[in-house]
């Protein structure tokens, strides 16, 4: 058995001298079956054929994703087609005749449009408009969420078992790297909305405070909790405990983000009446205590990952370790920040099983939402909540919110074409989710930039769409994403396959998965449930 993820070169070498009588590259197929011929041509020249032959041709193990597009295609074609004949009167006077008023209403404006506010707001028709306003304001910021959050819960859940939806081993992209730091990118986007709004109605920086301490311990007790399954076990040892995790990092995140702008907010910043000496800045230079806490970070960052001593490895490594480098440092996987996880927190208590173990055969433990990289969210964090401060200062200016996306996603871009040399190992700081490098932030703040832009438009500024249906987990989104953590290996979210080397049985497995917690998420915004931290 062959990888076929990557071209392999197969190099066939003498049993005398060690001479290389042939090297053949080849990209394998999934489940063919091939044979190598050699042949000698002439044995006093010792000239040697090598020949690749097709056994049985490979399968097209892309069609599985291009059935389930179709199937999910129709499923919109249908919605999209009832929406109309709502439309139509004859149509929706026999609708009206089955269901009650109250509960058509909900179907049309929830399902298929925005949000219903009619049944929070029964008086002054002045407030239901300014209501129905903000929350369709904030609409793509859910959508925004829902979308990270259903990518990772699909991911999580195996995505099919295709390459390109599992990490990447080390260096470079996948689909799979890209939701997490749009996860944290939209939690910085809404901190900077919703600590404006509560300090607006008059909350005291003391008591939301508190909030934010609290909802941050919440969110790392959780996250240990989650990432320690022990169902059925007996008592969990205290001596294998995983300290880092998803939700430790988000909730040390929001905690160090959340008081930041607490603490350096000012007053009348976001209305515009404090005078700046370069208004084209205006949402930038009132914070600019802010920007040099976040640049004070990243010289630690730069300074722990590059000039820190690690016994037995290079200064500066930002290797996989293992037989990667040519087997030179198989002790030294992920460098600096490697070695600080295993030196504060213990091997035992770090994650066993990295990404870089399928292709480098690493053995050391090493995690990817370890201590060093927690730096990098925080800044990836931070220009979420940039984004959130151009949504402030410029309210309802829907060109000059959208073009300065741009500008944020152009800069960020430029930023990473130098660090990495636009390639994926040769450049200074090359893209790596597993170190959360500088270049990989960079990276997904201009993918993040540009995805909001987008669903900014379509759902806020055009309202061509609503949201739907990712707007529904993004309303949902710590419900959904511990609860997909909880009951993965649980009926019907997983089941025994017949064939567990077929992409179609795994494929359909992750998609049902997935789609049920959209549809459970929906099921919860009909009902007005919603779990807070």
């Amino acid at each position: 058995m062959v990888d076929t993820q990557h071209p392999l070169t197969l190099l066939l070498n003498g049993s005398v001298g060690d001479r290389e009588v042939c090297k053949i590259q080849y990209h394998f197929g999934e489940f063919g079956n091939y044979s190598l011929v050699v042949k000698t041509l002439s044995a006093s020249t010792k000239t040697v054929s090598c020949d690749l032959v097709i056994n049985e041709g490979p399968i097209n193990s892309y069609l599985p994703i291009l059935f389930a597009f179709l199937v999910y295609m129709g499923i919109l074609a249908i919605l999209i087609v009832g929406r109309l004949f709502m439309k139509i009167d004859p149509v929706r006077n026999w609708v009206y005749k089955k269901m009650n008023h109250r509960e058509t209403d909900r179907l049309i404006n929830s399902e298929l449009g925005s949000p219903n506010t009619t049944d929070s707001i029964n008086g002054d028709p002045t407030l239901r408009l300014r209501s129905t306003a903000s929350r369709q304001r904030l609409r793509f910021l859910d959508t925004f969420r829902g979308l990270s959050l259903i990518i990772m819960v699909f991911v999580n859940y195996g995505g099919g078992k295709y390459w390109f939806f599992k990490h990447e081993s080390w260096n470079g992209l996948t689909v799979a790297d890209l939701v997490f730091p749009w996860f944290v990118f939209i939690m910085g986007t809404s901190i900077s909305l919703s600590l404006s709004s509560m300090l607006r109605r008059g909350s005291s920086k003391q008591k939301l405070l508190g909030k934010i301490l609290w909802r941050s311990f919440l969110l790392i007790l959780l996250g240990i909790i989650v990432v320690n399954p022990n169902y059925c076990l007996g008592p969990l040892s205290w001596d294998n405990v995983r300290i880092p995790g998803v939700l430790q990092r988000l909730g040390f995140t929001y905690l160090v983000v959340a008081a930041l702008e607490l603490l350096f907010t000012r007053a009348g910043a976001e209305s515009g009446t404090l005078e700046t000496p370069c208004p084209a800045l205006q949402d930038i230079l009132p914070y600019w205590p802010q920007w040099i806490f976040i640049l004070m970070l990243e010289v630690i960052w730069l300074c722990l990952t590059f000039l820190l001593p690690v016994p037995g490895c290079p200064r500066g490594y930002l290797g996989p370790g293992g037989i990667g480098d040519f087997g030179n440092y198989p002790n030294c996987t992920g460098g600096a920040a490697g070695y600080i996880d295993r030196l504060l927190l213990g091997e035992k208590h770090i994650y066993q099983h990295p990404s870089s173990s399928v292709i480098y055969q690493t053995t050391m433990p090493y995690d990817p939402e370890g201590i060093l990289g927690t730096i990098n969210t925080i800044l990836m964090a931070f220009l979420g909540l940039q984004a959130g401060k151009i949504i402030l200062f410029y309210k309802d200016q829907h060109k000059q919110i959208m073009s300065r996306f741009v500008i944020w996603s152009i800069v960020m871009g430029i930023i990473s074409a130098i660090l990495t040399k636009c390639s994926k190992e040769e450049g200074f700081i090359p893209i790596n989710k597993n170190l959360w490098s500088i270049s990989y932030v960079t990276t997904m703040s201009c993918f993040a930039f540009i995805l909001l832009l987008l669903i900014y438009y379509l759902v806020d500024v055009k309202r061509l769409w609503s949201g739907a249906p990712f707007f529904y987990p993004g309303m949902n989104s710590i419900l959904v994403y511990i609860g997909h953590e909880v009951f993965e290996n649980y009926f019907p979210f997983k089941w025994k396959m017949q064939d567990s080397q077929s992409h179609a049985e795994h494929l359909t497995q992750n998609l049902t998965a997935t789609t049920l917690w959209v549809i459970i998420s929906y099921l919860l915004y009909r009902k007005r449930i919603f779990w807070k931290i």
